[in-house]
């Protein structure tokens, strides 16, 4: 059956890979983001098939009118966003602010407009692009991070909540994929400090020269979160790239290696002799 994706950032990286992957595929896509003329050529050769429409994923008002656009929706993809880097010093509330808006609280307003569609049919699928910096953080990704992190525990909770009418939740964790992501007019880097310069610095570096270089490649990517799409059953989480397996497996081992290190410390601080509480879920 013909699906109708709702995709935002869908100008390039993952959002591009994926409207080009479900077009080609014969589905249509309703194509949101910040620049539409950037897929001029998708619609010369779809154009009953893809509907670009200007939206900043951080207009939370603007969400429901969009969807509203968009008609039904049987796959949504909150894919916007970008990347920064920074120490939680450098880092101003207006950066930091800008992360949540974009990795939280405009894929929750989407989210929250699709489902009550999604729920008469009882079918859907929720993608939330997220990284391995949702697992897993690292000096100056903090910022970044904690939008991810949110977006995770948010979506969790969501799967839970939705699945009994027939809808699915999909968190993509990336590593490194050749994107415009850490393009130098992408990529947000606070202001350099003296304090923390020295240490962030081979991470800056880094993170500017890997553009166009990465190892993982978006149509792949595309083509693995179409299949998870169509399944009859697919993971809450999936992790792609090498790197990402790697450090999310990592990160999965330490933290389950010191919560059994202070395990006993940590079951002392109930009343002694009480029973664990019961919960429904």
């Amino acid at each position: 059956m013909t699906k109708n994706w709702l995709i935002t950032g869908a100008s390039s990286g993952f959002g591009r890979a994926l409207t080009e992957a479900s077009l080609a595929a014969g589905d249509t896509v309703v194509a949101a983001m910040r620049r539409p003329e950037r897929l001029d050529d998708l619609v010369a050769r779809y154009p009953d098939s893809l509907l670009p429409i200007v939206f900043d994923v951080r207009d939370t008002a603007a969400a429901a009118g969009l969807v509203e656009r968009a008609g039904r929706v049987d796959v949504l993809v909150n894919n916007a966003g970008v990347g920064q880097i920074g120490a939680a010093e450098e880092v101003d509330d207006a950066s930091l602010r800008d992360m949540i808006d974009q990795h939280l609280l405009g894929p929750a307003a989407l989210t929250r407009a699709v489902l009550p569609g999604m729920r008469e049919r009882a079918a859907g699928v929720i993608v939330q692009i997220s990284s391995q910096g949702g697992r897993v953080s690292f000096p100056g990704a903090g910022s970044y991070s904690a939008g991810k992190f949110a977006l995770e525990g948010w979506s969790q909770a969501l799967a839970g909540e939705v699945e009994p009418f027939g809808i699915r939740v999909l968190i993509v964790e990336p590593s490194r994929f050749r994107t415009g992501f850490n393009a130098v007019d992408v990529l947000k880097l606070a202001p350099t400090s003296r304090t923390y310069g020295d240490m962030l610095g081979a991470i800056r570096a880094d993170m500017l020269a890997v553009d166009g270089r990465q190892e993982g490649d978006p149509d792949r990517a595309a083509e693995i979160i179409r299949t998870l799409v169509d399944a009859d059953s697919a993971p809450l989480r999936i992790a792609l790239g090498r790197e990402a397996v790697r450090r999310i497996g990592d990160g999965y081992r330490s933290s389950l290696a010191e919560l059994e290190t202070y395990a006993a410390l940590s079951a002392s601080a109930d009343f002694p002799g009480l029973p664990e509480s019961a919960r429904p879920v």
